[in-house]
């Protein structure tokens, strides 16, 4: 494997892509001249418009829709982006979801429900990817506040956490073929209902005192996949957010 990996005619599968940070991610990597496999669940007329911009970057597009709470739909996603476009080269497992619960009131419903999506799925279809035995990459989409205790939102973090670790285990487990990495984004992009001035008045957190953007997040992405001798990294697009103390040492 070369050190300098191009994404020109190679296929991606990014879950999570109709909306939001899947579909910049799915975008860049179309300018780049990837192909995509847009996974969306239920958001199919955004899926479609996603794809049509995708096809509009001269490249091809497949939209195919899976609930990723069902360990079965998971696997049947990735074999059935497979029959479509063929093998995959890489894999973008973008697609979460983020209630608010703290410690002391969250379900244990909801817990399963975030370990399944942002966790379990992720390792399901990194699992399936590594069966195809050939070269590629993988990208997780953690959170910066892996690194400190998100008390507003305990399932969701225990489950960005438990993919964090899983990342590297996979980077070891299914190397030399695949190579394995996260990018953990701070403040980028709002909350669904949120504004930009919701990321204005939390810029203080942070060493640079600004905030990013989904530009900042799709530059990395692109630079993991075309390193070809970078694995088991974590790449912290925070503003050095991370930087300021954990309650995990």
């Amino acid at each position: 494997m070369s050190d300098i990996i191009s994404l020109a005619d190679k296929t991606a599968l990014v879950t999570g892509a109709a909306k939001r940070l899947g579909r910049a991610i799915a975008l860049a990597l179309a300018r780049a001249g990837a192909h995509i496999i847009v996974h969306y669940r239920a958001s199919r007329d955004d899926a479609e418009e996603t794809a049509a911009a995708i096809r509009a970057e001269g490249v091809l597009a497949w939209t195919i829709s899976a609930d990723l709470v069902q360990p079965l739909e998971v696997m049947s996603l990735f074999d059935r982006a497979a029959k479509a476009a063929g093998a995959i080269d890489f894999l973008i497992n973008s697609a979460s979801i983020f209630p608010a619960s703290g410690l002391r009131d969250f379900s244990p419903e909801s817990l399963m429900e975030n370990v399944q999506i942002n966790a379990l799925a992720p390792i399901l279809l990194a699992r399936r990817m590594a069966e195809q035995n050939r070269e590629g990459a993988i990208i997780n989409l953690l959170d910066a506040m892996i690194a400190d205790y998100d008390k507003k939102h305990v399932p969701y973090h225990l489950s960005k956490r438990m993919l964090h670790d899983a990342t590297r285990m996979m980077a070891l487990e299914f190397a030399p073929k695949l190579r394995v990495n996260g990018i953990a984004p701070g403040l980028a992009l709002p909350p669904a209902g949120e504004e930009e001035g919701y990321l204005a008045a939390l810029a203080h957190t942070n060493p640079l005192q600004r905030y990013g953007s989904e530009a900042g997040i799709c530059e990395a992405a692109l630079f993991l996949l075309r390193s070809g001798f970078v694995t088991g990294q974590v790449i912290f697009v925070d503003g050095g957010r991370h930087l300021r103390g954990s309650v995990y040492g």
